[in-house]
């Protein structure tokens, strides 16, 4: 991480983002839908329905290799349904139902960001407290997709709703037509490149960068390097907190026009140094997270 001096105090942070805002009008007019998002996710959905048909004649061991190698808001907030059904269309390559679910726990993590019991991007008291060795730290990254999948029912179950039993049932059924028209090599590529792409993976490091304070006071990192590519932009962090309402791949430009406030923040330049340092310092952890009450912004711990 590119170690540059910048202040600690949260109500700093807060009256920047105002600032950011009221300097820099401009910023609102990259507020729109990014119609080129739904075509690369259209292609990058049929090239992994091919990989169904190319995987079915491999050995294992070459389905779980390129697994592991293979590895929103389209139509804008005008048209959240939307949103929605292309969101379940992207998921279906995954094979675990959970773009509703992300999209509704995600808005939290923005509302509430580190707030114990409500962003459940924040990793459990247990998770904290256990992955604490080089070993099970390597354990806890390399399934990852599982925790942030299964986090929010342990941490702020909420209910159910229609929209995620849609979800659910589509994926379902988009599982079982993928096992009987390719076979169960399919499958099994189809889940364990959600799980090792999104695991022990360097483009995952993303995860663990994001809000891991490698330097105190530090809650929120960006990183910019070549892997953002893969990732519509994904490590461009302070800018999607910033303004969430912006597509990733305008983040570049946002960060362009507010040169002044980015790039005088400290930064990551690889998600593999990321991975290393998370896994080979024993001060860090998973709850090397700042940590604040849901009301307030007094931190509890860091």
């Amino acid at each position: 991480m590119k170690a540059r001096h910048r202040c600690t105090c949260q109500s700093f942070w807060n009256r920047g983002h105002r600032d950011r805002r009221i300097s820099y009008p401009e910023i609102k007019s990259l507020m729109r839908p990014d119609p080129n998002l739904i075509r690369i996710i259209t292609v990058k959905f049929l090239a992994q329905l091919a990989s169904f048909y190319l995987v079915t004649d491999l050995q294992w061991k070459w389905v779980l290799f390129w697994s592991y190698i293979s590895h929103k808001f389209p139509f804008g907030h005008h048209r959240a349904l939307w949103n929605h059904w292309f969101g379940m269309f992207a998921n279906l390559p995954l094979g675990i139902p959970y773009s509703v679910t992300y999209k509704r726990y995600h808005i939290d993590h923005h509302r509430y960001l580190g707030a114990a019991g409500a962003d459940v991007d924040m990793p459990s008291d247990f998770e904290g407290w256990f992955f604490c060795t080089t070993f099970r730290k390597l354990v806890w990254a390399a399934f990852q997709p599982l925790f942030l999948f299964l986090r929010p029912y342990f941490v702020n179950p909420k209910p159910v709703t229609y929209l995620e039993t849609i979800n659910i049932v589509t994926q379902i059924t988009f599982n079982i037509i993928a096992y009987y028209v390719f076979g169960i090599k399919s499958l099994v590529y189809m889940l364990a490149a959600s799980v090792l792409g999104l695991g022990l993976n360097p483009i995952s490091g993303h995860f663990i960068a994001d809000h891991c304070t490698f330097l105190k006071g530090q809650e929120t990192n960006s990183y910019y390097g070549p892997l953002n590519f893969f990732i519509f932009n994904g490590g461009y962090h302070n800018e999607h907190h910033d303004f969430p309402s912006i597509p990733g791949s305008r983040l570049p430009q946002v960060r362009k026009i507010a040169a002044e406030y980015y790039d005088n923040l400290p930064h990551h330049t690889s998600w593999v140094t990321v991975l290393h340092d998370f896994l080979m310092e024993d001060t860090m952890s998973p709850y090397s997270r700042t940590k604040r009450p849901l009301k307030g912004n007094k931190v509890l711990n860091k």
